[in-house]
């Protein structure tokens, strides 16, 4: 396992002390030569404090006995089923135990994290922002992209366009996740008001992804923005159609790459990135492996490894046209799309689910560029 560093260095006030120099003065001095003694202590003391405060860092820093991680039990979220289901992040981790919990939704993985639950989470870039908005900047660094696309609304077959919404009830995930303020935002462009507490011109109710399947079947629901596989089941399983593919609202003009937008991204408690750099550089060797993995195997064998992955996670393998259609539909790449986040950011504050504020500090890419052959960037919210 590499051990090198990633490129981040903590430095902790008060670790060591100066020691105390005893000078006797001699009372013929003259006084300037008084204040230069002063000011030669001062000097050397300054010296000595620096020194121990550069070699802080290697006895402040280990790998972690264990690192916590989350993920989600969705495609669009594969490199961490890949990566735990083929072994990439264990073995780059070695001797760092590999725990793992399984969430459904982006604001309940950051609750973990902030309680220490998980050290690290993949997740959807609007919870990522929430938490750091909400924390001014002292919760979370993102460390990496995960995936692009594979997000959709979709609606009963008798809705034609947006206009056909008015009165008509749709589901995300969760309040302040990433599909839930891409709902909100695209219907407040349409000219509709939808309020948090699920009233407005569209009611909006957050549901959990399995439930939002059954209530659209039982017709209790009119549609959903959801990510796959979740859009595709709908669509497959349940005869909806897609009223809005996410990727045909980004034309390119923040990244650069017409049709990608993130969906998920790799997070870390800062705390933990501090504490433990190496461990969260094995962690991103470990999810390169998954990546490249996934953008170089064929698609039969890709499909069915997610899959085993998946019915190891949810109990519940997919049906093949469910895990085709889906794969599809998604870009997986380490590049989290910074230049998307203010965007991002405002599309929350829009739906009404977070608050305006700096983002400079949310991405530390650092270690990723030291690992990954393709380089990306942080668009001057952060180090890379």
């Amino acid at each position: 396992m590499s051990t090198s560093r990633p490129g981040m260095t903590r430095i902790v006030a008060g670790e060591s002390q100066t020691p105390k120099r005893r000078r006797a003065l001699e009372v013929a001095l003259a006084v300037g030569l008084v204040l230069l003694i002063s000011v030669g202590a001062v000097v050397a003391s300054a010296v000595a404090r620096d020194s121990n405060a550069t070699a802080a860092p290697d006895a402040a820093t280990t790998p972690a006995a264990e690192l916590k991680l989350g993920y989600f039990g969705n495609i669009t979220h594969a490199p961490a089923l890949v990566g735990v289901q083929k072994g990439f992040i264990a073995k780059e981790l070695g001797g760092t135990k590999l725990s793992t919990q399984v969430f459904n939704a982006g604001p309940a993985a950051i609750e973990a994290l902030n309680a220490g639950a998980i050290d690290a989470t993949y997740i959807g870039p609007n919870p990522a922002i929430n938490s750091f908005v909400k924390s001014k900047g002292e919760s979370v660094s993102i460390i990496a992209g995960t995936a692009s696309g594979g997000a959709q609304l979709v609606v009963k077959p008798e809705i034609k366009t947006a206009a056909d919404l008015k009165g008509k009830t749709l589901a995300s995930p969760q309040l302040g996740g990433t599909q839930d303020v891409a709902l909100r935002a695209w219907l407040g462009k349409q000219g509709y008001k939808t309020n948090t507490d699920g009233g407005g011109e569209v009611a909006i109710n957050p549901t959990e992804n399995a439930q939002t399947l059954k209530l659209f079947q039982d017709g209790k629901l009119d549609g959903a923005w959801l990510p796959e596989p979740w859009a595709s089941r709908l669509v497959l399983q349940a005869g909806a159609k897609v009223l809005v593919d996410e990727k045909d609202l980004w034309d390119g003009s923040l990244t650069g790459k017409p049709g990608e937008f993130p969906t998920t991204i790799l997070i870390v408690n800062k705390k933990f990135a501090a504490e433990h750099p190496q461990t969260v550089e094995a962690l991103l060797k470990g999810h390169v492996g998954a990546v490249k993995w996934l953008n170089d195997t064929p698609a039969a064998e890709k499909a069915a490894v997610v899959n085993a992955a998946l019915k190891q996670d949810a109990g519940k393998a997919l049906a093949q046209n469910v895990i085709d259609r889906s794969l599809k539909n998604i870009v997986f790449t380490v590049d989290p799309l910074a230049g998307t986040y203010k965007k991002l950011l405002q599309d929350g504050v829009d739906a009404g689910t977070t608050k305006q504020a700096d983002l400079n500090g949310l991405f530390d890419l650092r270690a990723l560029n030291s690992v990954a052959t393709e380089k990306t960037t942080a668009a001057g919210l952060g180090q890379d």
